[in-house]
């Protein structure tokens, strides 16, 4: 068997003492599944500028092309906030983007009953939903032609340029019906294609892409209304498919069904590697004092498993224990409720490690 490299980036904050933890049950699942994983950890946000003057080290990112995936924690704090802009520990996660070729972003959205009582919504209505947002991660208007002020018309404007061509709307397509063959076969393309001349062409590609998966059902929804089914009825949804602009705000707004970001796991697919990490931020504020839920950074390496090593059974294995953990009433400060079982990040760790089996 030939050894699988995971590069883990612990960043700063609370980053290392989650991705320990990942790590922890990564190993765990290692002893029942035999994939071969080897780890190197390295630098990059605030810790590696204190180290090096640089959030992003010439090394880590040489390691991150050579691995096989990336597992990361979080970077940035009030530490670093008079840092040169240019030198600021976000940078690091920008330069990972772009020197890794990550052109989609998978953000799954699982409220389990366990949890429904947490969201917003009303139980009954976000009970069950488990969706998978696949959003174009390096091109549309983030990435076009802009100009923040010029004169037209004797009035000052400005603009940007949204554009996608046809080969960039089939490369996430075709990720996104992939991805719904490893789910409940249905995928929701999400544009503006009655306003939009990038969304007709993003539809009618998407269309033309969805022939090579006569499985798989398509359906399309324009974004206005898809942001208020998200609301309204997250069930019916399995995998979104949209553009960078679109994905932002709809992973977002997914986020907050599931009523805490201590659990929202993502993953960003690239052309040589991928990278794995929790949605939320380094929290500086908690760092060190051992409480950070490890949840979402766990639910990333099932992710990384799944999306990067193809070991859907080792990936089951670790989302099964999570979930067991948390049937049981074991809840991190950001979940806890009286009537619940207090867990600090160790604990939390050991009751998921309990259920992997």
């Amino acid at each position: 068997m030939m050894a699988k490299k995971i590069v883990v980036i612990p960043g700063d904050g609370i980053g290392k003492e989650i991705t320990e933890a990942a790590v922890r049950v990564l190993k765990k699942v290692e002893e029942i599944h035999s994939i071969g994983l080897t780890y190197e950890e390295k630098p990059a946000g605030g810790t590696a500028y204190d180290m090096c003057g640089n959030p992003l080290p010439a090394d880590t990112i040489e390691a991150a092309k050579a691995a096989d995936a990336v597992l990361f924690g979080a970077v940035g704090g009030d530490k670093w906030d008079n840092v040169d802009p240019a030198k600021r520990p976000e940078k690091a996660v920008l330069g990972l983007r772009k020197a890794l070729g990550l052109y989609v972003n998978l953000r799954p959205v699982h409220v389990s009953p366990v949890l429904a009582d947490y969201s917003p919504l009303k139980p009954d209505i976000v009970t069950g939903t488990d969706v998978l947002i696949v959003r174009e991660l390096i091109g549309g208007i983030y990435f076009g032609d802009r100009c923040e002020s010029e004169i037209h018309n004797g009035v000052e404007r400005a603009w940007d340029l949204e554009n996608y061509s046809v080969p960039e709307v089939e490369r996430i397509s075709r990720f996104a019906f992939n991805a719904a063959r490893k789910r409940r076969h249905k995928v929701t393309s999400v544009d503006k294609s009655n306003v939009l001349a990038t969304s007709r062409l993003w539809r009618r590609t998407v269309i033309k892409e969805a022939e090579a998966f006569p499985d798989v059902e398509l359906n399309h929804m324009y974004v206005d209304n898809c942001a208020m089914q998200l609301a309204s009825h997250p069930t019916q949804f399995d995998v979104i498919v949209t553009s960078n602009l679109f994905g932002d705000i709809l992973s977002d707004e997914a986020a907050v069904l599931g009523g805490s970001i201590g659990m929202m796991p993502s993953a960003s697919i690239g052309e040589l590697t991928s990278l794995f990490e929790p949605i939320h931020g380094s929290a500086p504020d908690i760092a060190g004092k051992g409480i950070a839920n490890p949840c979402a950074t766990i639910l990333s390496a099932a992710m990384l498993l799944r999306y990067a090593l193809n070991e859907d059974a080792a990936a089951s294995t670790i989302e099964k224990a999570v979930d067991a953990a948390l049937a049981d009433g074991w809840r991190t400060p950001d979940l806890y409720k009286e009537g619940f079982r207090k867990a600090n990040t160790e604990t939390m760790t050991e009751e998921i490690l309990k259920h992997i089996k």
